[in-house]
C-alpha cells in the first residue's frame, strides 16, 4: 500500500484525504486550506443562493491554485447551482441523496469530475451506471446525514467488490490516520473526514459546538430524526446533549414541523438572518446566536479522537506523516 493512490491522479491531489462538506460548517476558507495542503477540500453549498454560490467559488479559488469540489444535496433543486459549477469550472461535483444521474453528463462535457455519496452497494451500483466517476461509500458512524444502516468496515469492502472499475472513498468514524490507512486496507482509494475538520481554525463551527467536540468520545452520539425540522425523516447523527436526551423519546415530533415550536436561536443562511426553531436541522456557525446546546451538532463516532483546534493544513500533513508511518511499518 501507499498514500497516493491512482485516485489522486484521477482528481489532481496529492493526498487521498478529503474534508467533508459540512453544511454550513466546511465553507470557502476550509475547503481551500486542505485542498492547499494537498487534500481535496470539498465546500458545502451551504443553502447559499447561485449568486451567493458563485461568489463563495470565486473566494475559495483566490485561496488555493489546487482542485477542490463542492457538494449538493438532491433533495433540494440544485440545477442553478449546478450551472454556476459548471460555469465556474468547478473540478469536482459531489452529490449526496438522490440521483445525481441529470447532472453527469452536463458536467463530463464541461470537463468535470462527479462523486456521489452512497449508503448501501446498490446505491453505489445505480450511481456508477448513471456515469459518476468516483463514490464515497459512507459508514453508519458519521456525522450529519447518514444514508445507510451498515459500519464503514462493512460497507466500504462490499461496495470496492461491487464497483471495481471506479474508485471509492471510504466515509463514516475515520478521525485520524489509523482511520486513513485502514479504508485503503479495505479497497477504498482515499477517505474522508468530517468530525476531526469541525476543529480546524479555518472551519466556520460556533465555538461551543467546537468545544464540545474536543469534550466529547465515542458514547457521546446517537442516530437519530430528531432535527427534522427541516428535513423530515432523514436519519443523522449528532451529540448526546442534555436537549437530546431530554427529546430521544418523542424524536418524531422533531419531523412535524410545526409552526408553534419555539424559537431558539438566529443564524445566517442564504446571506439572510433566519429563526432557528426547535428541532431544525442548522448547524450552528459563526454567525448563530442562541440556545447552540439545543441545535444540532452533529458528530461522527470518530469524535473521541477529536482533542484540539489545528490549522486544517496542520491537520492534514499530521495525517500524511503518521500514514506514511504505519504503512513502512
Amino acid at each position: 500500500m501507499k498514500l497516493h493512490t491512482p485516485l489522486c491522479d484521477l482528481l489532481g491531489i496529492e493526498y487521498p484525504i478529503f474534508c467533508a462538506p459540512m453544511g454550513f460548517i466546511t465553507g470557502p476558507e476550509l475547503a481551500a486550506a486542505v485542498s492547499e495542503a494537498g487534500g481535496m477540500g470539498i465546500m458545502s453549498f451551504g443553502r447559499n443562493p447561485p449568486d451567493l454560490l458563485r461568489q463563495d467559488i470565486r473566494t475559495l479559488r483566490s485561496q488555493t491554485t489546487r482542485p477542490f469540489g463542492v457538494n449538493m444535496l438532491l433533495p433540494a433543486d440544485v440545477s442553478e447551482h449546478v450551472a454556476v459549477c459548471i460555469e465556474e469550472r468547478v473540478p469536482l461535483l459531489s452529490f449526496f441523496w438522490g440521483d445525481p444521474g441529470p447532472f453527469v453528463q452536463p458536467a463530463h462535457d464541461a470537463g468535470l469530475k462527479v462523486m456521489h455519496q452512497v449508503g448501501s452497494v446498490a446505491e453505489a451500483v445505480e450511481a456508477v451506471r448513471a456515469g459518476v466517476d468516483v463514490i464515497i461509500a459512507q459508514g453508519v458512524e458519521g456525522g450529519g446525514h447518514i444514508r445507510g444502516e451498515v459500519s464503514t468496515l462493512a460497507l466500504v469492502p462490499r461496495v470496492v467488490d461491487a464497483v471495481p472499475s471506479t474508485p471509492v472513498v471510504a466515509s463514516g468514524g475515520i478521525a485520524d490516520s489509523r482511520g486513513l490507512v485502514a479504508a485503503l486496507a479495505l479497497g477504498a482509494q482515499g477517505a474522508v473526514l468530517g468530525t476531526r475538520f469541525l476543529a480546524a481554525a479555518e472551519a466556520r463551527t460556533h465555538p461551543v459546538y467546537q468545544q464540545k467536540i474536543l469534550a466529547a468520545n465515542e458514547t457521546d452520539t446517537v442516530r437519530t430524526t430528531l432535527f427534522g425540522y427541516t428535513w423530515p425523516n432523514a436519519p443523522h447523527r449528532t451529540l448526546r446533549t442534555r436537549f437530546v436526551e431530554q427529546w430521544l423519546p418523542e424524536e418524531a415530533r422533531g419531523n412535524e414541523g410545526r409552526p408553534d415550536e419555539p424559537v431558539v436561536g438566529a443564524t445566517t443562511v442564504g446571506g439572510e438572518t433566519v429563526q432557528v426553531r426547535r428541532f431544525m436541522g442548522f448547524t450552528p456557525h459563526r454567525e448563530t446566536s442562541g440556545e447552540i446546546e439545543s441545535m444540532a451538532l452533529y458528530a461522527g463516532q470518530g469524535v473521541g479522537l477529536v482533542n484540539i483546534v489545528q490549522p486544517a493544513g496542520e491537520i492534514v500533513r499530521q495525517l500524511v506523516v503518521e500514514a506514511d508511518s504505519i504503512l513502512r511499518r
